[in-house]
């Protein structure tokens, strides 16, 4: 039994050594406590890295809508001149065998009115040339400032 109280005796001031060493260390260490402070702001930092690439996922979606609405645009803008160009085609046809037929003894006042049309005719070819350019441009403006801004 005195064995027994032996070690009953030093385990209890085994343990009463570990609790004073524990007690001294109660406080907190620097060490740990920078490091801690270290890992939170790394934390803290890819929690807002993550975030601007979410930002940057529906700033994505937004300008892929935008170029396929501009798209859209285009492909009715496209269909618009293919359109027009043939009517300016046959406009262009049935005008040379009008000058054809006047000349083989028609009115030339025909032939006056057919020039006309053809005038009015290439004007809209122009202007729907025209509009094509502005939405060209009006696709590639919001491209070239973004593109500056990133620059700059």
């Amino acid at each position: 039994m005195s064995e027994m109280s032996a070690l009953e005796g030093r385990i209890t001031a085994a343990l009463d050594r570990i609790r004073q060493g524990l007690d001294a260390k109660a406080g907190p260490d620097p060490e740990m406590a920078a490091a801690l402070a270290q890992e939170r702001a790394a934390k803290d930092a890819l929690a807002a890295e993550l975030q601007a690439h979410q930002g940057q996922g529906a700033e994505l979606g937004r300008l892929t809508a935008a170029l396929e609405a501009q798209q859209a645009q285009m492909q009715n803008l496209d269909a618009e001149l293919q359109r027009l160009r043939a009517s300016n085609a046959q406009m262009r046809e049935m005008n040379t065998q009008l000058r054809e037929a006047v000349t083989n003894g028609l009115a030339p006042e025909l032939l006056d009115q057919a020039v006309a049309a053809e005038i009015a005719a290439l004007q809209a070819q122009r202007s729907a040339d025209a509009a094509e350019l502005e939405a060209i441009l009006a696709t590639l403006k919001p491209v070239i400032e973004e593109g500056s801004h990133a620059a700059g």
